[in-house]
């Protein structure tokens, strides 16, 4: 029985075939997500005095003192945290990174040489924060980073232990834009703030998927006859857990199931055509792997 299970699971061993075609696919949505964000960089933001935190807006306002190469510097001034974190965080993210980066810095230096598009600095906040998060986003939901106070952040937090990831990309991104508003002016370091709001927003989409799923679970005392419906109506699966009542101390059924965000309202009148007094409650899905899921069609 023992070799006829391991037989099985080196079955589900992905081929080189599957390995290379994932290497491909990984690293073309690399490409793509340093090319928005270059284009968000060089065409909406640069030219505007608009920067965005951690390593990439240090460049951005290196690039405005010096007239250096914006990609260089990008490039440059991520190295020494990518060999940071090296041994830290894992060697198969901080390649990936070291890749997205080199192919930021590549094409910074190609979309530079493109005329930028407005100098509308609502357009430009709201525009070039979108573009940056959709860049970022898509580098990100493959495994990898273009940000070394990222890696910074996630190396101090293990040994500080007393703060988090977020407070400390905070407290450096504070000090950046308080260096922008000294170099540029004031306005500027407020419309930059703006646009990483806008950007982390839309990183939070690209990572989350448009298709949000919600987990439901549902108490009733028409479990049985409420997972059948669901799973008729909504052609989902269900999955039943004893649970028992705080007050009364009696034994129920918690039907549990994860639908999209547009079936919900579906949902919940399958569910109260059955039991008008049944107990519901939801919460957000990310990602959902591995169970029956029906993606909604638009």
């Amino acid at each position: 029985m023992f070799f006829q299970r391991r037989k099985k699971v080196q079955k589900m061993k992905k081929t080189k075939r599957d390995l290379f075609f994932e290497f491909l696919k990984r690293a073309f949505f690399l490409i793509i997500g340093a090319f928005i964000v270059a284009v968000a960089l060089e065409m909406f933001l640069l030219p505007n005095k608009i920067i965005d935190g951690g390593v990439i807006g240090i460049s951005m306002m290196a690039s405005y003192i010096t007239g250096w190469n914006l990609g260089l510097l990008i490039f440059c001034i991520n190295i020494p945290f990518v060999l940071l974190a090296y041994k830290t965080i894992g060697k198969k993210f901080v390649i990936n990174t070291f890749f997205a980066i080199v192919m930021l810095s590549v094409a910074t230096n190609i979309v530079s040489k493109f005329r930028h598009i407005t100098e509308d600095l609502l357009l430009v906040t709201i525009f070039g924060g979108i573009l940056l998060g959709l860049g970022v986003g898509l580098i990100l939901r493959n495994n990898a980073s273009l940000d070394g106070t990222e890696m910074v952040s996630i190396v101090l937090s293990k040994k500080l232990k007393f703060v988090s990831v977020g407070e400390l990309l905070m407290f450096i991104n504070l000090f950046i834009y308080a260096g922008a508003g000294f170099l540029f002016e004031w306005d500027r370091a407020f419309y930059s703030i703006l646009t990483y709001y806008i950007a982390s927003k839309t990183i939070d989409s690209v990572l989350e998927g448009l298709d949000k799923a919600k987990s439901v679970r549902i108490v009733s005392d028409y479990s049985r006859e409420i997972g059948d419906a669901i799973m008729k109506e909504l052609d989902t699966s269900v999955t039943y857990m004893k649970t028992m009542g705080g007050y009364s101390r009696q034994e129920k059924i918690l039907t549990y199931c994860v639908v999209n965000k547009f079936d919900m309202a579906k949902l919940k009148d399958t569910v109260h055509d059955v039991d008008p007094h049944a107990f519901i409650v939801t919460e957000d899905v990310h990602e959902v792997e591995g169970v029956r899921f029906k993606k909604h069609k638009h």
